[in-house]
């Protein structure tokens, strides 16, 4: 082997697989790891905060103890900390204030210069401080205020994932494989969620503190960040390591809507734009359900059905793990229907992408009150029904415009981000004594924003190319 070539292309020349899967597994796994560096403090924080005592909170629609058996874990009161519900809700929710900044910016930065520094420098950031959160939290005495500024920084180094994820996808998946790709990659995120709940919360069991958690995944993004340096690149062009065949390949895939050069962004006509603004509210819809599940379920299965953080963290998991087989499973079926031509791609994309499912299984979990296992198998048809949102609704950036895929991924996560602002803020609000009756009312907006957007998607949802995409009509 040339011993001029960087360690990187020595990596990549040993491996086999055709490098746009091998970016599609790597952003899988950013995905993966963003989001058990994002939801970590969502399955700490049930072992962070001081418990009431049972017996002066006991409410007639809360749940008691299982067998009489203490769900507490952590039981060292100087690593315990007196938050309410309300600054839990902020401590949850200030991620997403710093998240929403980001993502234009980044998006137009990966659009214009590549994607792979703009994600492999915010993914660092996140493990920085990931893993030197437990220092500041013990040292500054559980100051809720210094948790939410460096949650909202956390936010600003993740606001990338997303639309730079969309973009790298642009450049590198070819049309008949846009579903299956994205799926792939998005759905990580939910793969980060299982293993963060359930491997997680075995850990905080086995260690009683809760600071291993932030410490085990930091380690793992570090070894993503290191991995992504070596083996990934923006574009297939710029690859020193692609095959000829697969290079050639894929410039004949993309060059109808892709565009090697550089793009003045059509902003009047991409916020003009109707499909834009149904794909924009119908993601709203979805990301209300989507974090108030991710954010607070492990508070839920905590609070009010009272199971202790081992069974929490396998029960939380459970629904996002049947959520990540009906991702990718969807994502390939969905592209077989399109590539057979059984359906337009417009009809399949309407057909995954339904919200009804996830609405009525998370009201229905709400109304089965103590019967623990009943409302686990609803939160997990949930999202098992949630997770054909992939294929047919998160891959619609690429579908509307390949060249402008980041930025119109950047408004639409963006724009997201307030249901994650708002979702947790409104556990706080509604249910501050986590009894049924309250989490009930939260449920009930969660059915709400999940079966309105339906009815949007349903009748005004586009999967074509938008003229605003022509670079001939956009090159500077």
């Amino acid at each position: 082997m040339d011993p001029s070539h960087s360690l990187g292309e020595r990596f990549t020349n040993c491996i086999l697989v055709p490098q746009r899967y091998l970016l599609g597994i790597m952003t899988s796994l950013a995905t993966f790891t963003s989001y058990t560096l994002r939801v970590t403090i969502s399955l700490a924080i049930t072992e962070m905060v001081q418990k009431k005592n049972e017996s002066l909170v006991q409410h007639e629609d809360s749940c008691p103890v299982i067998d009489n058996a203490t769900y507490v874990t952590v039981k060292n009161r100087d690593i315990l900390y007196d938050w309410d519900e309300v600054q839990q809700g902020l401590i949850l929710s200030s991620f997403y204030w710093g998240y929403i900044v980001t993502h234009i910016p980044c998006a137009l930065l990966a659009e214009k210069y590549g994607g792979k520094h703009v994600l492999g420098s915010g993914m660092l950031l996140n493990t920085v401080l990931t893993i030197f959160l437990p220092l500041v939290i013990t040292s500054t005495g559980g100051d809720w205020v210094v948790l939410v500024v460096l949650r909202v920084i956390m936010g600003l180094g993740q606001g990338m994932v997303y639309p730079v994820i969309t973009t790298l996808l642009s450049q590198w998946v070819p049309p008949k494989d846009k579903g299956f790709m994205s799926s792939l990659s998005f759905a990580g995120a939910i793969m980060g969620t299982v293993v963060t709940n359930s491997v997680g919360g075995f850990l905080i069991s086995w260690s009683k503190h809760w600071d291993i958690v932030f410490y085990f995944f930091g380690l793992l993004g570090l070894v993503w960040n290191i991995a992504w340096q070596l083996l990934c690149y923006s574009y297939p062009r710029t690859h020193p390591c692609i095959k000829p065949k697969e290079k050639e390949y894929l410039y004949h895939e993309l060059a109808e809507h892709v565009s090697e050069d550089s793009l003045k962004t059509p902003w009047k006509e991409m916020l003009t734009s109707f499909p834009v603004w149904t794909y924009i509210i119908v993601q709203f819809g979805h990301d209300w359900g989507w974090y108030t599940m991710v954010t607070d379920l492990p508070k839920y299965m905590n609070g009010v059905l009272r199971f202790n953080v081992k069974q929490n963290g396998v029960l939380s998991a459970a629904p996002y793990f049947m959520m990540y087989l009906a991702a990718v499973g969807s994502g390939y079926l969905a592209d077989w229907i399109i590539h057979k031509k059984y359906l337009s791609v417009r009809l399949t994309r309407q057909i995954f992408g339904g919200s009804l499912g996830p609405a009525v299984f998370i009201v229905l979990a709400s109304y089965v009150g103590c019967q623990r296992y009943i409302a686990v198998t609803f939160f997990t048809l949930c999202m098992l029904s949630m997770g054909f949102y992939f294929p047919g609704v998160k891959v619609n950036a690429l579908d509307l415009s390949p060249n402008f895929s980041g930025t119109v991924m950047a408004l639409a996560n963006g724009i997201g981000v307030f249901a994650g602002m708002a979702a947790p803020a409104i556990v706080g609000i509604l249910a501050p004594n986590q009894t049924l009756s309250e989490w009930r009312y939260v449920f009930w907006v969660s059915f709400a924003m999940l079966s309105g957007t339906f009815l949007i998607y349903l009748f005004f949802f586009s999967a074509e190319v938008q003229s605003w995409n022509s670079k001939k009509d956009n090159q500077e």
